[in-house]
This record gives structure tokens, C-alpha cells and sequence, in this order.
């Protein structure tokens, strides 16, 4: 099989969108539209990838990562013109795959599908369309009476549009390199000066040159988007095919629609995902774990046989077995290590907390460093803000922290400790002793075994 470059075309500009954002920078499901063309792309084994961006739009470069090159439509002279300003940065023979940044639900199989019958056929050129049901505005496929592919036809050409082709264009064109950098220049421009690369299809059926076609069932996967409406439209569509994606995977929702995943998410097997949640950015979610009711999960790595219920997750790390809520928030850059629980309203910013560690209920644990088998009573705070700047609480493994204690950091609890129901801890409190009262006091420090009289 044929495995192309491509050119991506992202230069126009998406006045419809009605936003300072390029068009090809809005969002699908957390990942920018063109990265969404050019993941599919790339899956197919189609690349390298060369984009055609309009000045002052480096910011689409940064979208992909490095993972694409760039040429400038100084001009916005037409789709035409665009593709070539990338001429000189691609072979002239073979062929090359021209696609369009606004049209992002093509499917990996569908691309194949073009390069497979383009093969076959030995095509000079072969297009994607659909058949609609509702093909408003959008470019009409016309065919001769073999069924072969004449000309691509503006709506706004047909004087009775009941007797238009409903076949449309899908804005996606796999065609010979050579004769595509021949032709190109040879199109007669637009009374506004632009150059159309649907008169490419004109131009090889007047030559007696094959173009071919490829037809989908699923009319999405022509679906451009032009504005708001059709960019909601488009993300329901890639939302459910994700959705389906994970549960074909061995991800179990009882109520896939109330449900909604990133792009970029990953989720083990096993997992449930329950109604009324979001998981979101770069998530990774581990084997048997059960997320939701009502939760979202943000940036964040979840171990196996994790738990989150109706609470907030976002940029955090969670071990295996680690429990969550409900309402809780852990914050950006928790670490849970293995079998830690958060109970109901909790909150963790900038923490880690060591094995089995326990929050049960209504505290705030930020910028503390906790050990293992701690437990924090209820309404525990760790006071990490005088007003000017942020200071960490350290805590030993298997320490008490009792109801109501305020840690005053910067501060260092020993292991083995305990503090009372409602002291308040500006001083750091040795290992092995019990600290009660507000300021706290040393009640009583554990004899050492080490030093104590044998006899």
C-alpha cells in the first residue's frame, strides 16, 4: 500500500468561529482540531505531515509538537494556492495526500480505504464523499453517465436544487504528485483571484485521466466545521466513538451518555466509569478502578483498583488501591502512594502521602510531606500560608493527628507522635511524644528502649 505525505491546509480564516483562536486550534474532545486530523492521518501511516498555516498562527505549531512541518499562506488566495506554497517541501513524484484541518472525524480506515482504491485503480486523483440527506451548502460531487467522477460543483451553481446531486465533497484528495505541481499552476483563478483545488477534478476528467472515488456510509467523517454549532456537533460524534472505543476495550458504563473522555485519555480494564463524569486531558486510568458517580479526573495517573467517588481529581498521582471522597479535591501535585484513603471533603494540594495513610473527613492537607500509616483526624489543617509566602509540613510514619489540629508550618512532626483534639502545633514536635494544646505543648515523650537502665 501507498504511504504519502500529506498537506494539511489551516490558512483560512474561520471568520464564522468568531474568536481569536485559529479555527484549527479549537478544541475536540481536549485536543486541537488539527491534531486530531493529523493523529488520524499518522495512524493510517500517511505522513510526513506538512501544514499550511496563515502569518501570525505559529501558535498551531505548538499543538503538534514538533510532529508536523510548515509553509505560509502569505494570501488567503484559495485552497488551491495554499497547497502550493508546501511544493518545495515535498517530492515531486508519488503522491500526496491533501486534507483539511476544519474536517477532522475522518477515520484511520477510511484514509486507507483511499489509498487502497487509488492504488488499484491507478487513479491520478481520488476524492472522499458522501451521500446526505441535507447537503446545504456544501460542494455537489456531479458524475457522467459511467458513474465516473466529472466535476465538483458549488451549491450556489445549481439554479433548482431539487434535481442537485446529494453526493457531496469531503475536502479530502489523494492525487500523483507530478501531475498535482503541473496542474495547480495552469488553474484558472476565481474572479476574486483564488485557486480552487476542486477544479483539480475538472481539469484530469477534460485530460481522459482516472479519478476515482470513495464513498462513506457514515456521513460525519465529511462533516467540516465552519462554526460553533458544527464544532459541538463534530465533538458529540468523536465522543461517542471514543466512548465506544473504551468500552470495546473492556471499560464498563452503565450510562455511556452522561459520560465524557478526552481524546487523549487512557483507561485500563476492568474499569467502570460511572454517570456524571468527566476524565479529562492526559489521564491514565489503571485496571478495576471505579470512578464516579459525579467526578472528574484532570491530568492525572490512577493505579489499579483505584476509587474516586463524586469528587475532583486534577494533576495528581494515585497509587494502586487508593480510595477517594466523596467531595473531595485533590489538587495539583498530590502523590497517594498505595492503599491511602480520602474521605468526604478533603482537600490535597501539593502533598504526598505515604502508605495507608488515612484522611477520613474535613481537612486540608497542602504542601506536607506525610509518611506512612498516618492518620489526620477530622478538621485537620496543615497552615502552609502566613500571608507572604508558602512553608511545608513534614510528618513521620504512623503518627496521630487528632481532631481540630492545626500545623502551623514550616513544621516537623516526629514518627510515632500524637497530637491532641484541637491543638494548635507551631513547634515541631520530636518523635515519639504526644503534643497538646493551643500553642501545643510536649505532654510526654516515649522512653527509649535504647537508653533505658537494663537493670
Amino acid at each position: 500500500m501507498i504511504t504519502p505525505p500529506a498537506i494539511v491546509l489551516t490558512a483560512g480564516q474561520g471568520t464564522r468561529m468568531k474568536s481569536d483562536t485559529p479555527k484549527a486550534l479549537h478544541q475536540l474532545c481536549g485536543r486541537e482540531m488539527i491534531g486530531v486530523v493529523v493523529d488520524n492521518a499518522t495512524a493510517a501511516g500517511i505522513g510526513p505531515i506538512v501544514v499550511v498555516i496563515a502569518p501570525n498562527t505559529d501558535s498551531i505549531k505548538d499543538s503538534l509538537d514538533g510532529s508536523a512541518r510548515y509553509a505560509v499562506q502569505d494570501e488567503p488566495l484559495g485552497t488551491g494556492h495554499a497547497v502550493l506554497q508546501a511544493r518545495g517541501m515535498l517530492p515531486m513524484d508519488g503522491h500526496v495526500m491533501l486534507l483539511n484541518g476544519d474536517v477532522p472525524l475522518v477515520k484511520q480506515e477510511t484514509f486507507k480505504a483511499i489509498l487502497q482504491r487509488h492504488a488499484e485503480k491507478e487513479a491520478v486523483l481520488t476524492v472522499l464523499t458522501s451521500t446526505l440527506t441535507e447537503p446545504a451548502g456544501l460542494g455537489r460531487v456531479v458524475r457522467g453517465n459511467d458513474g465516473s467522477v466529472q466535476e465538483i460543483v458549488e451549491e450556489r451553481a445549481f439554479s433548482d436544487l431539487s434535481g442537485a446531486p446529494t453526493e457531496i465533497n469531503a475536502g479530502v484528495y489523494f492525487v500523483q504528485s507530478r501531475w498535482l505541481w503541473d496542474t495547480l499552476p495552469k488553474l484558472e483563478p476565481s474572479e476574486t483571484g483564488e485557486i480552487y483545488l476542486t477544479d483539480l477534478v475538472t481539469a484530469a476528467a477534460e485530460q481522459g485521466l482516472i479519478v476515482e472515488s470513495v464513498q462513506v456510509s457514515d456521513g460525519a467523517e465529511a462533516f467540516g466545521v465552519n462554526n460553533r454549532i458544527e464544532l459541538a456537533r463534530a465533538e458529540a460524534v468523536l465522543r461517542q466513538r471514543i466512548r465506544e472505543h473504551w468500552m470495546l476495550e473492556g471499560v464498563s458504563m452503565p450510562d455511556p451518555s452522561s459520560v465524557y473522555i478526552d481524546y487523549t485519555a487512557k483507561i485500563g480494564q476492568d474499569t467502570v466509569i460511572l454517570p456524571n463524569t468527566h476524565i479529562t486531558g492526559r489521564t491514565a486510568i489503571g485496571p478495576r478502578c471505579k470512578i464516579g458517580p459525579n467526578s472528574i479526573v484532570s491530568d492525572s495517573t490512577l493505579g489499579s483498583d483505584c476509587e474516586v467517588q463524586a469528587s475532583v481529581i486534577e494533576d495528581a498521582v494515585l497509587e494502586d488501591r487508593v480510595d477517594v471522597g466523596p467531595f473531595s479535591h485533590l489538587r495539583s501535585g498530590s502523590y497517594l502512594e498505595r492503599d491511602v484513603h480520602i474521605g468526604n471533603y478533603s482537600e490535597v494540594k501539593n502533598s504526598r502521602l505515604g502508605i495507608g495513610t488515612k484522611s477520613g473527613h474535613f481537612s486540608y492537607l497542602g504542601d506536607a510531606e506525610i509518611g506512612a500509616n498516618v492518620n489526620i483526624g477530622a478538621g485537620s489543617i496543615t497552615c502552609n500560608f502566613d500571608g507572604e509566602q508558602k512553608s511545608r509540613t513534614i510528618i513521620g510514619d504512623d503518627v496521630f493527628i487528632g481532631c481540630d489540629t492545626m500545623m502551623v508550618a514550616p513544621l516537623t512532626i516526629g514518627a510515632r507522635s500524637y497530637t491532641g483534639t484541637g491543638s494548635v502545633i507551631n513547634k515541631d514536635v520530636p518523635p515519639d511524644s504526644g503534643a497538646i494544646g493551643a500553642p501545643a505543648r510536649i505532654i510526654r515523650k516515649k522512653p527509649d528502649p535504647n537508653t533505658q537502665d537494663s537493670g
